[in-house]
């Protein structure tokens, strides 16, 4: 048995370490990261096989932060057996918005749950999913509960108010005995949000900016030709890159832009 266990890891290295060269380097195209952020990011390669390509880990001032999307890959990938998520209704107030909910972990049919508990209301979200309290609320007791069951010291993107704009894609509250299945919600696309166009526009009426500069600056972040050929976790980036950098320096934000105007005036 330990001559198999040894052969599945040796067989595991390419693979690992191919990862770990994709994460690095899609990292310092997206963010602009220091040797520490890499070690860090190379170890949380290495224990949890996360991907920044898929959007698993989100660098946010500095910090790596783990997503919803990259918490139920690794449930599905350790064959999570169940995730059970209710209200608690003596903490929550639907008439003001606030939502209280407890997620239990099962990593197999036999073993003890990992509990997490979440809340969301008006004051601890984004103005951009102002009303999906309940679906935050939610995910944040699932992020929380996945956390504990696999051991990761790491927060979640979601749990954090300025940055929790990724809500569950159904207007339908979830039942209150409702089971998510790692099978059913590992597919990434689970934690759904406003369509990142839409948040796009948001940002740009909110600071005020020129939405075709605003594009040229996305294609470049992305690295593509146009925005439309970026992949959705490579918008996810820059639109949180956008944000942070409105809110931080607006008028270096504008210079920024304004550059992506030069070519087209000297070609005129």
């Amino acid at each position: 048995m330990h001559f198999q266990r040894t052969k599945v890891l040796l067989r595991d290295y390419p693979q690992l370490n191919s990862l770990i060269v994709r994460n690095t380097k899609l990292a310092r195209k997206i963010w602009e990261i220091n040797a520490e952020q890499v070690g860090v990011l190379k170890s949380l390669t290495e224990e949890f096989h996360l991907s920044v390509s898929l959007g698993d880990l989100k660098l946010l001032e500095g910090r790596w932060y783990v997503t919803n999307s990259g918490l139920l890959r690794l449930a599905k990938r350790n064959n999570c057996s169940s995730i059970m998520v209710r209200p608690v209704r003596e903490f929550s107030d639907p008439a003001q918005g606030r939502w209280v909910f407890r997620a239990a972990v099962h990593k197999s049919r036999r073993s003890k749950p990992f509990v997490g508990y979440g809340d969301a209301d008006p004051t601890n979200v984004s103005s951009l999913v102002r009303g999906a309290e309940l679906r935050i609320a939610e995910t944040r007791a699932v992020n929380r509960a996945l956390r504990k069951a696999y051991g990761i010291g790491l927060c979640s993107v979601e749990e954090l108010g300025a940055f929790s704009s990724q809500p569950r894609p159904s207007t339908i509250p979830s039942p209150a005995n409702g089971s998510h299945s790692s099978n059913s919600s590992s597919s990434g696309s689970g934690n759904g949000q406003p369509r990142l166009r839409d948040q796009l526009c948001l940002l740009i009426r909110q600071y005020n900016l020129d939405p075709n500069l605003v594009k040229a600056y996305a294609a470049d972040f992305c690295g593509t030709e146009a925005l439309s050929g970026a992949s959705r976790e490579l918008v996810e980036s820059f639109i949180s890159h956008l944000s942070s950098a409105a809110r931080q320096n607006r008028d270096a934000l504008i210079c920024k832009l304004n550059s992506y105007a030069q070519p087209v005036e000297a070609r005129s």
